[in-house]
């Protein structure tokens, strides 16, 4: 156990070494105890960039307690060092069962919090549905993902959601950089850590050309792979077959595939139909947020129980001969199977998790109940910091070209 507390604590070090956008907005909300008295319920992925976050808050004043939003994405050294070494409270384990992911998420809502942060949107739903009794306390709330705000917005448009919710997914600090270059390049993480496998000469599938699919798209042609693209919007199909890609249905794209990976936020991607006609040793993986785009239920169905060929990676047998590879059990194996985001991209999204807290704190009062944008104003002071981070200085419009801009009279 001290290894493993003592490794956890060296993880959380090097996030807070590379993290310097979180940390500039850390000193001033600490000195201003922006947070003090406050409770805050966090549902995150618990490794060491959230961990930062977690403590960021803390530090800032608020009594903070904080569970997994998945059952395989917790660092388990990572979750002991919070919880043993810097005394937060601290509800995670990797390989939960169903009972105790729960378990744990309730016990988030159990501290009764003041707002809730969250990913994938399973928090903010039981406070609607199962723990309404805590609903009453929470002023509002924010959500990471794509998933969790498609979710939340169906809540809002059934008049169902009861508080404000900030979605932190859509700024453009957070979508273009953590779902593009973050989940592109740490899907491959988890892949790589979980089959060893080549990825250059492959044929390789992504199911999604949205931000995430984009950037796993990008990774894996600049790896070698011969990438296609499925897709259910014209318009991102267009995109796909402009930026370089092979444009096609799944049930095309599964004959000749070598590896799989989807990244729709949608259920049922793959499934009965398509594993009939899969190839020989075709490895999926999800980076999606739920384990429901790969119909593993159906697969098994189909092939009886797999076989553990590897930590993270089942083998399925089909009767005539063909076998199937499945990753971290069709969870998102970017951390399920692997670290998660690079740090300097999650510095950037918690940067923005931490300022939308900050502002619902202050304005949650005037927000009505819904999915509100973050402010543009955190979004491009999020992005001036990292500049700076960076040692990148950029141009300032001078007074006449702001005058050209505003006016609808000068066309030269």
């Amino acid at each position: 156990m001290n290894e493993l507390l003592e490794k956890g604590v060296r993880r959380l070090g090097w996030a807070k070494d590379h993290m310097p956008v979180l940390a500039d907005i850390r000193k001033r909300m600490v000195d201003e105890q922006a947070l003090k008295g406050l409770k805050i319920g966090m549902a995150l992925h618990v490794e060491a960039k959230t961990g930062m976050l977690a403590l960021t808050l803390a530090e800032a004043g608020a009594k903070v307690r904080l569970a997994s939003c998945n059952p395989l994405s917790t660092d388990d050294s990572v979750s002991i060092a919070l919880r043993d070494h810097f005394d937060l409270e601290t509800y995670a384990k990797k390989g939960e069962s169903d009972e105790e992911y729960y378990h744990n998420l309730n016990a988030v809502l159990d501290l009764q919090p003041d707002f809730v942060i969250d990913d994938g949107a399973d928090l903010i739903t039981m406070l609607h549905t199962t723990r309404r009794e805590v609903l009453g306390n929470v002023k509002g709330g924010n959500e990471e993902t794509t998933t969790g705000v498609v979710r939340l917005r169906s809540m809002a448009n059934d008049g169902k959601l009861e508080f404000p919710v900030i979605s932190v997914n859509d700024a453009h600090m957070k979508f273009m950089f953590d779902n593009r270059y973050g989940t592109g390049q740490s899907t491959f993480d988890g892949f790589m850590n979980a089959t060893n496998l080549l990825i250059a000469g492959k044929r390789l599938v992504v199911a999604g050309y949205g931000w995430c699919g984009r950037g796993i798209a990008m990774r894996a042609k600049g790896l070698g792979a011969n990438v296609a693209v499925t897709e259910v919007d014209p318009i991102r199909a267009i995109e796909a077959r402009m930026d370089g890609f092979a444009v096609m249905p799944m049930i095309e794209a599964v004959k000749t595939a070598d590896i799989i990976i989807t990244a729709t936020g949608n259920k049922d991607i793959i499934r009965a139909e398509h594993f009939q006609v899969m190839k020989d040793g075709c490895v999926m993986g999800n980076s999606g947020h739920f384990d429901n785009e790969i119909r593993k239920d159906v697969l098994t169905t189909l092939t009886g129980q797999p076989v553990k060929v590897r930590e993270f990676v089942d083998q399925y047998n089909f009767a005539d001969g063909r076998k199937v590879y499945l990753i971290a059990d069709g969870r998102l194996m970017n951390l399920s199977s692997g670290q998660g985001h690079p740090v300097e991209i999650m510095d950037m999204s918690f940067a923005i998790q931490a300022l939308s807290a900050e502002y619902l704190v202050k304005n949650h009062q005037s927000l009505a109940a819904g999915v509100h944008n973050v402010p543009a104003e955190i979004d491009r002071s999020v992005a001036e910091i990292k500049l700076k981070t960076m040692g990148i200085e950029i141009d300032d419009l001078t007074k006449e070209q702001k005058k050209y801009l505003a006016s609808w009279q000068e066309g030269t």
